[in-house]
């Protein structure tokens, strides 16, 4: 299973994933920039991603909890998720994101 991420720099890796972790998680522990302060509790927006258009459909919808905490996000476009609010799993697997600008 695996993930497509790309950073604030436009580089794309390929992250080995397990499922039942966030994508949050994945991304953390495979030392990419994300902040992810609240460590998945989505109560801090810093772990946002832009989901690639084609995996939007695919994905459960966001939770009013991720919706309100994307509102005190900056940056925030129609395809805009908290990557603690997604889990890995056969259906997620080569799912691309693109992490968000910082805001700072």
């Amino acid at each position: 299973m695996h993930l497509l991420v790309v950073d604030r720099q436009g580089q794309e890796h390929r992250l080995e994933a397990l499922e039942g972790w966030r994508v949050m998680e994945v991304i953390r522990d495979w030392g990419l920039s994300i902040k992810a302060e609240c460590g998945g509790a989505c109560a801090c927006a810093t772990c946002h991603v832009y989901v690639d258009q084609e995996w939007m459909s695919r994905l459960a919808p966001p939770t009013d909890e991720e919706i309100d905490q994307l509102d005190s996000a900056f940056f925030v476009e129609s395809n805009s998720r908290l990557a603690c609010q997604i889990l890995m799993s056969p259906q997620t697997d080569g799912l691309r994101v693109t992490l968000a600008p910082d805001g700072e």
